[in-house]
């Protein structure tokens, strides 16, 4: 048995440092980077480049709405054919630095607002897809477990990971819980991790309602900005590999 961990990193701008990116590049197989629009910048974007190819962890393009002040966590009325530019935009962007490093791009997971929209509507998650796809077609796309973003990458011809979440509680309609409510973050580190072991092993997930609903997990999301990321990180990894389920990315 074996998971894919991957992170959110490159998410510091100019004088502003968020999250311990290479001490957790080695906790991960896989790396998402922000392309700039809800977090990064150019330099940022390189250095986490380089320093995800130095650790040999695959590296990932991280599209979000052009929002810094909201981190691309608010929800913005964009149509298909905006949100199919501005993903498509911020893949060369990313891949530019990747390439210039001498490496090769992975896939690609949308952020935030972005990736929950996709993650129920059809036309937002085909455009997505369809960006990906043009660009590279040999891009994996990670998406919610269940959701329109995975079936039209499918559909798009897209080899795609399913995505859980290891802090985030989930609805018995398989959606993860709004940020906005109180328990839309799991802040123990034992439930977090019994909840990833669940979703690996049995393939199913509990809701905040009590509902047994069924999930696949190829990819396993860990967020790197937290204040005891790092820790969680190393913890997690570590529990997982004593119960053989090794750690690398699809």
């Amino acid at each position: 048995m074996q998971i894919d961990l991957n992170c959110d990193l490159g998410e510091s701008f100019g004088s502003y440092s968020i999250g311990s990116d290479e001490a957790i590049l080695p906790l991960v197989s896989s790396v998402n980077v922000a392309c700039g629009f809800h977090a990064g910048d150019p330099s940022v974007m390189r250095k986490t480049v380089q320093m995800a190819i130095r650790s040999g962890t695959a590296i990932g393009a991280h599209p979000g709405f052009p929002d810094l002040q909201g981190f691309g966590r608010r929800q913005l009325s964009v149509t298909p054919s905006e949100a199919y530019d501005m993903v498509l935009y911020q893949i060369g962007a990313l891949d530019g630095f990747v390439r210039s490093e001498g490496g090769s791009l992975h896939h690609v997971k949308p952020h935030g607002a972005l990736y929950n929209m996709a993650a129920g509507d059809s036309s937002l998650a085909a455009a997505i897809a369809e960006a990906v796809f043009k660009f590279n077609p040999d891009l994996i796309l990670y998406g919610l477990s269940g959701s329109e973003l995975i079936a039209a990458g499918k559909n798009a011809g897209l080899q795609t990971a399913s995505e859980v979440f290891a802090d985030r509680t989930y609805q018995s309609s398989g959606a993860l819980t709004p940020r906005t409510r109180d328990d839309a973050l799991i802040k123990e580190d034992r439930q977090a991790i019994e909840q990833v072991k669940r979703m690996i092993t049995e393939k199913k997930v509990i809701s905040t309602d009590g509902k047994e609903i069924p999930i696949t997990a190829d990819t396993v999301c860990i967020h790197g900005d937290g204040a005891h990321a790092l820790e969680f990180a190393a913890r997690i990894k570590k529990e997982l590999l004593d119960d053989g389920i090794s750690i690398q990315s699809m």
